[in-house]
């Protein structure tokens, strides 16, 4: 280093454009030993070496330096140190803020009567000091009221809050009810000159509209409510306005317990509009935690990293003592309508044969195809043993809320269970009419309310009239299931959640309840890390064993003719 070797191995300097160390002029052997080491390098990466500009890389170059110096500018080595410095003094200052003997400031622009719980007020405080931060408490457990704890902080407004489509109204009637903080939902696309407010709600399908507001830096800061939203990364279009908006601002949070929906790769995705760069690039990071271009390999590794690095923090019920109740999961065999099934046999079985021996475009789309209508057939073949099922908790005088996921399933509910008058919660309705649907089903004017598989995320309030949860329709992502089961199990319920899975013996819904939990290992080791051992990861893909499938069954039905 600077001044203080004799020897030194290569070159070390700061490209500031790139807001990166490069490493360079070293021997082969040093190259194989930063390849050992650096995993995000590639093996066959040779010249120079590219390693971000934060506190952590900062730390670990330094440590390297140790044993293998390298020739460094006064001015960059001071920059590395300053990096080491303050990367500690942050880990001992959220480390004060865990101790058991913290005490939770007082919050100056809270309404009166409300307070933050100490698990809150903790998060608060670590996202004071990081700016950057994940927060991935379970579901139930006031996530939106630590965020509203987040915004009183100074420089911290105003404060730019992006959600799903149905639940602007809901963030602002808690951010009214819980603060004094003034707030207004974007009401279009088009910008228009904004109302004086604190906190701005938009939806995630309106943000691109607002991008040149949000690049002059006037949201001081972003909150990413659900944000496995932006799942897809850059490439779509909510996903290039929100990382606007996120690099932007001073400060971002994020709210989900449920940043995985299907494979690991996908907190890649939801990381970079957080904390940019702190797993390093796409290449880096499939090479470093990825088994292939999906599939972490070790789920429990990136979660303790991630928590290491101070990027999530993440409480369970047990972890603040507010336990409740585990869910009582029961499986229903139901009656698999194999005449209904009959109309897309032959139709899934030309798919099936597209999809495993076509060219590469065609079996792409005869995968996408095949999926879709085996599981439309599934839906539509089951939807009438479900309405049996459901009937009977009605006529028992239980409030249901009923999830499927097709409109062909939806119209045989409503022709089966009309006499109920059901209230529907689905993509088809409009905001208000989903406001007045929930009105209903809450006040108790009617007890079935048919809600969307993934219509449940962030929607509150059915807790303190439901506490049963029919499963009509498999999805794919068993998180998209956690958080339907988590609009009941939270805070203010009084009774044992009752989850009710229908389950028939024939279409997708064997091999769906099989690939979910094969998903569940990725998403419990990010979220849960050694808590116990995650289920096992399979490469194969789900559409080539569907394919498969079909094609067996049709061998079989041949055979047995």
């Amino acid at each position: 280093m600077a001044g203080k070797v004799s020897k030194t191995y290569g070159k070390l300097r700061l490209d500031p454009a790139r807001r990166r160390w490069v490493v360079s002029g070293v021997a082969p052997n040093i190259a194989l030993r930063i390849k050992d080491i650096f995993r995000r390098i590639s093996k066959v990466e040779s010249g120079e070496f590219l390693f971000p500009d934060d506190n952590l890389h900062a730390l670990e170059l330094l440590w390297f330096m140790e044993r293998h110096p390298l020739e460094v500018s006064a001015l960059d080595l001071a920059r590395l140190k300053a990096g080491r410095k303050r990367y500690y003094e942050v880990a001992r200052e959220v480390e004060t803020i865990f101790a058991p003997d913290f005490k939770a400031p007082e919050y100056v622009g809270l309404a009166d009567g409300c307070r933050l719980w100490e698990y809150q007020a903790q998060a608060v405080e670590m996202f004071r000091k990081v700016r950057r931060l994940l927060l991935g408490d379970d579901i139930g457990l006031g996530k939106t009221n630590t965020a509203i704890g987040c915004m009183l902080d100074k420089g911290m407004l105003p404060c730019a809050v992006v959600v799903q489509a149905h639940l602007p109204e809901q963030w602002e009637e808690r951010i009214e009810d819980f603060s004094g903080l003034r707030v207004h939902v974007v009401k279009t696309v088009s910008p228009y000159e904004l109302p004086e407010a604190d906190v701005y709600v938009f939806t995630y399908n309106k943000i691109h509209g607002w991008v040149d507001l949000a690049r002059t830096g006037y949201f001081k800061m972003v909150v990413l409510d659900e944000p496995q939203e932006l799942r897809g990364g850059f490439s779509t279009q909510k996903g290039s306005a929100a990382r606007t908006f996120c690099l932007a601002a001073e400060a971002v949070l994020g709210l989900t317990a449920s940043p995985v929906m299907n494979y690991g790769v996908e907190m890649f995705h939801v990381m970079e509009f957080i904390a940019p760069g702190a797993l390093g690039t796409l290449d880096e990071f499939l090479r470093e935690w990825c088994s292939n271009e999906r599939v972490v390999k070790d789920p429990d590794a990136l979660g303790a990293f991630l928590r290491e690095q101070l990027l999530l923090l993440r409480r369970t019920e047990d972890d603040v003592g507010q336990q409740m109740p585990q869910p009582n999961v029961t499986t229903h065999e139901v009656p698999y309508d194999r005449t209904r099934a009959k109309e897309s046999e032959d139709l899934a079985y030309t798919l099936a044969i597209k999809a495993t021996t076509g060219g590469f475009s065609e079996r792409g789309m005869a995968y996408r195809e095949l999926d879709a209508l085996t599981r439309l057939t599934t839906g539509v073949a089951k939807a009438e043993g479900v309405a049996e099922y459901v009937r009977i908790l009605l006529e028992a005088d239980l409030p249901v809320l009923l999830s499927a996921w097709h409109r062909d399933v939806y119209d045989i509910f409503l022709d089966r269970l009309g006499g109920f008058r059901p209230v529907m919660y689905t993509g088809s309705e409009t905001k208000p009419q989903k406001r007045k649907a929930k009105q209903s089903f809450v006040s108790g004017e009617t007890n079935l309310m048919i809600i969307s598989n993934r219509s449940g995320a962030g929607l509150d309030g059915l807790q303190f009239r439901c506490a049963d949860v029919v499963i009509a329709e498999l999805d794919w992502s068993p998180m998209v299931l956690k958080q339907l089961v988590g609009r009941l199990r939270r805070s203010g319920q009084k009774d044992t959640v009752n989850v009710h899975y229908m389950i028939a013996d024939g279409g997708s819904d064997p091999l769906m309840v099989e690939v979910l939990g094969i998903k569940s290992g990725q998403a419990h080791g990010i979220m849960n890390p050694y808590t116990q051992p995650a289920a096992p990861v399979s490469d194969e893909s789900r559409m080539q064993r569907l394919a498969q499938m079909v094609l067996e069954r049709r061998k079989a039905a041949t055979l047995a003719a």
